[in-house]
């Protein structure tokens, strides 16, 4: 069902899965605060196929580990569908620096709502730092931020010397951009990161 109910026909707006804190109405709120008419973006629930919410190998600027989504065949993930017009699109991706918006083929990627109705091809945020994996090389499955952060310090001594030993000192370390930085070359130093060829190179919208 419709969380909320949009101003623009659906015939101009565009359904875009959203992985991460994009579902969330107060990030939103967030992310559109400042603008002189407040949007209305309706949410729907729906089931994709071939992705599942991963870790982006980065940190941002609220010193939090963001989610990414990677590829996972065979599998479907229950996620939101944000339905943005043109301006409140444009307004979200200048708010997604470390993401690259592409479109899902809906032959490898579909998407289906709740009644059944198969979606047109839906855009998604695609991690630009590539995706955070495991010790066995898979992609790491979103969790809390508590338990994320705790994970990777406990499998990481340089990254404890780096951001402290527990969640609190981790995010309020990274809080600083070379303290970031640090820590995004740190992921790739120590063969934390995978590349996602397959959904960067994805349609452009």
């Amino acid at each position: 069902m419709l969380s909320r109910v949009g101003r623009a026909p659906v015939a101009e707006r565009h359904p875009m899965v959203a992985v991460g804190s994009n579902a969330s109405l107060a990030q939103l709120r967030r992310k559109f605060l400042g603008r002189s008419e407040p949007p209305v973006i309706p949410m729907t629930w729906a089931d994709v196929d071939g992705i599942a919410p991963g870790v982006s190998a980065h940190v941002n600027r609220s010193g939090y580990v963001p989610a990414a989504p990677v590829e996972s065949p065979g599998r479907t993930s229950r996620l939101f569908v944000l339905w943005p017009d043109q301006a409140e699109l444009d307004a979200l991706d200048a708010t997604e620096p470390n993401y690259r918006r592409r479109l899902m083929p809906v032959r490898r990627y579909p998407v289906t709502l709740d009644s059944g109705t198969r979606l047109p091809p839906c855009s998604v945020y695609v991690g630009g730092h590539g995706c955070l994996v495991d010790g066995e090389g898979r992609p790491r499955g979103l969790t809390d931020q508590s338990t994320l952060i705790r994970a990777l310090l406990m499998e990481s001594m340089e990254l404890r010397r780096v951001c402290g030993a527990t969640p609190e000192s981790f995010v309020e370390r990274v809080r600083d951009p070379a303290v970031r930085d640090a820590v995004r070359r740190l992921f790739r130093a120590e063969g934390r990161v995978a590349a996602q060829p397959g959904l960067l190179g994805l349609p452009v919208p």
